[in-house]
């Protein structure tokens, strides 16, 4: 596998070691993980530098569940998705590497493509948690990914970030993340009210915060997605599949 497609801070945590079938954590988390029709989970341990568990990998992806390692879930991205899924990874890792309280609530969500060991390609809904901590350190993740065929995917990155600090999760992954043609939860939402003709000044008041803070928003994105109006971005967000 190779190891250069990864992030700086997350290539030093992750290993291409598979789940131990024969582990008794396996059978625990079989009973008490559910897991949904066209979804598979995973378990990695950064105490342990392996994977804890992984289940549902053969019927979402083809790859039987004792061949999946994060190795392996980072290099079957889709080509186009990579650079961005596994650098929201790497800013994610490093944001929650500051926090120390209520770490298990933290979480994000992309929208991307696997390559399916069959080499066709799937449209999912990848969440990544934490799943436990110790002493205010993250030492293991879980990760659910659910097939959506709905899913409308254009060159536009979708992902959020949830948590007690959700806004600050969120607005250090939009600095970090700013280059790419990427748009988080919160800029989707603003920007839906705008498409449907609410003033800015509307929108403040609908989310509780300053007119100034839904400008930070709004106005940023000319510059990524390379528009010149509200109008051009709003007929860029519908022509890349931003909005519905």
């Amino acid at each position: 596998m190779k190891h250069d497609k990864l992030g700086i801070y997350s290539k030093t945590f992750i290993t291409d070691v598979p789940a131990d079938p024969n582990s008794p954590d396996v059978a625990h988390f079989r009973k008490t993980i559910r897991r949904f029709p066209d979804e598979a989970i995973y378990i990695y341990s950064f105490k342990d530098n392996r994977m804890l568990y992984a289940d549902g990998w053969e019927e979402l992806l083809g790859y039987a569940d004792n061949e999946i390692t994060m190795l392996t879930i980072v290099n079957i991205t889709a080509p186009e998705y990579a650079p961005f899924s596994n650098e929201l990874n790497d800013k994610a890792l490093m944001f929650l590497h500051n926090i120390t309280k209520d770490l298990e609530q933290y979480s994000f969500t992309i929208e991307l493509k696997k390559i399916h060991k069959n080499g066709t390609h799937v449209p999912l809904i990848c969440k990544v948690g934490v799943f436990s901590a110790e002493e205010g350190q993250v030492t293991a993740i879980i990760g659910h990914s659910q097939k959506n065929e709905s899913i409308k995917l254009g060159n536009v990155m979708r992902y959020a970030a949830y948590g007690p600090e959700k806004s600050a999760f969120e607005e250090e992954l939009n600095k970090q993340l700013f280059r790419h043609y990427a748009i988080s939860e919160k800029e989707k939402e603003a920007l839906a009210m705008v498409a449907e003709g609410f003033s800015f000044k509307e929108i403040a008041a609908r989310f509780g915060v300053s007119q100034s803070a839904i400008e930070k928003r709004i106005i940023p994105m000319y510059k990524r997605f390379e528009v010149k109006s509200l109008t051009h971005l709003i007929s860029f967000a519908y022509a890349n599949h931003i909005l519905p």
